[in-house]
C-alpha cells in the first residue's frame, strides 16, 4: 500500500504498525472495505484513539491514490455513511484513560540514574525529557536540525504531529548531549544499523529495565519517564509529567519562535 510523502513520520509509523502487516505488498487498488476492517477491528475497541488516527490516515492515503489515478470508486476507509454503519462510535467504546506520569519532584533521582547509563538510548530518553518532545521527534532528529550556536532545535513540519515547524530552545545539558554523541551519519541519535536512527524498541527496552530499578528505589511510581509507560511503546512521547509541571506552575510548553 503506497502512501503520500505528506503523511509525515508519525503517519508512516502508525501505518507500518497497524496496516502494512495486514496489507503487505497489495496494490492500493485492491484495498476494499473488508481489508480496511481487517486492519481496524483488532484495535477499534482496545485502542480507540489510535484506531481513529489510523482510519483517518488510511482514508487520506486512499483519497490521494484515487486523485493520482491509482484506484477508482468510493473510499472504503471513509467514516460518514460507510464505516459508521459497520463500527461502533469510538466515543462509546470506552473512556480514555491517560497514562500515569512521574511526579516532576522525583525527576532528580530518575535523571541521575539515567545519566549513569552509557548508551545512545539513555541519551535519547534524557534529551526527550529535557525538551518535552515526542519520542518520534527525538529519534528522528537530524544533525542539520540542531543549531548549536543559537542553541535551538528546529523540527520540520513534516515530522510534527500538527504539521507545523517547531523550534525548541536547548538547555546546556541538551547541547552537551548533542555534542558528546558520536557523529555517525545524519541522525543525532544513531541506531545500530549504518545510516539509520535509533529505534523505538531501543527506548522501550531501556525503559523496561529502568522501570524495575525505579520501582525498587524511593520513587514510588510504575512509570519510567515523564508519562512513558514501561509496558507500552513510547510512541506518545514523554510529555505528561512536563505538562503537569507546567500546569502547576502556570505556564505552557516552553518553545521559541
Amino acid at each position: 500500500m503506497e502512501e503520500p510523502q505528506a503523511s509525515g513520520a508519525m503517519g508512516r509509523s502508525t501505518l507500518a504498525t497497524y496496516v502494512y502487516p495486514t496489507y503487505g505488498d497489495l496494490p492500493v487498488a485492491a484495498i476494499d472495505t473488508g481489508l480496511v476492517l481487517k486492519a481496524l477491528e483488532p484495535i477499534w475497541t482496545t485502542k480507540p484513539e489510535t484506531a481513529g488516527r489510523v482510519r483517518g490516515r488510511m482514508e487520506a492515503v486512499l483519497d490521494w491514490a484515487k486523485a493520482r489515478g491509482y484506484r477508482d470508486g468510493e473510499n472504503p476507509a471513509r467514516w460518514r455513511g460507510h464505516l459508521d454503519k459497520l463500527l461502533p462510535n469510538r466515543r462509546k467504546v470506552r473512556s480514555v484513560r491517560n497514562h500515569p506520569a512521574m511526579p516532576y519532584s522525583d525527576l532528580p533521582v530518575f535523571m541521575a540514574a539515567l545519566r549513569s547509563r552509557q548508551s545512545v538510548s539513555a541519551r535519547a530518553l534524557e534529551f526527550t525529557i529535557l525538551t518535552a518532545a515526542r519520542t518520534g521527534e527525538v529519534i528522528g532528529a537530524k544533525l542539520s536540525e540542531v543549531d548549536l550556536d543559537n542553541v535551538v532545535w528546529t523540527v520540520p513540519a513534516d515530522r510534527m504531529k500538527a504539521g507545523k515547524e517547531h523550534r525548541v530552545p536547548l538547555s546546556p545539558r541538551a547541547v552537551e548531549i548533542v555534542r558528546e554523541l558520536p557523529r555517525d551519519g545524519d541522525y543525532v541519535f544513531p541506531g545500530g544499523r549504518a545510516g539509520k536512527p535509533l529505534s523505538n524498541m531501543a527506548l522501550l527496552e531501556l525503559m523496561r529495565g529502568d522501570a524495575a530499578r525505579v520501582r525498587s528505589s524511593r520513587v514510588p511510581v510504575d512509570v519510567s519517564g515523564l508519562g512513558c509507560r514501561a509496558d507500552e511503546p513510547p510512541e506518545r512521547g514523554c510529555r505528561a509529567g512536563a505538562g503537569a509541571r507546567d500546569r502547576e506552575q502556570g505556564r505552557g510548553r516552553l518553545q521559541a519562535g
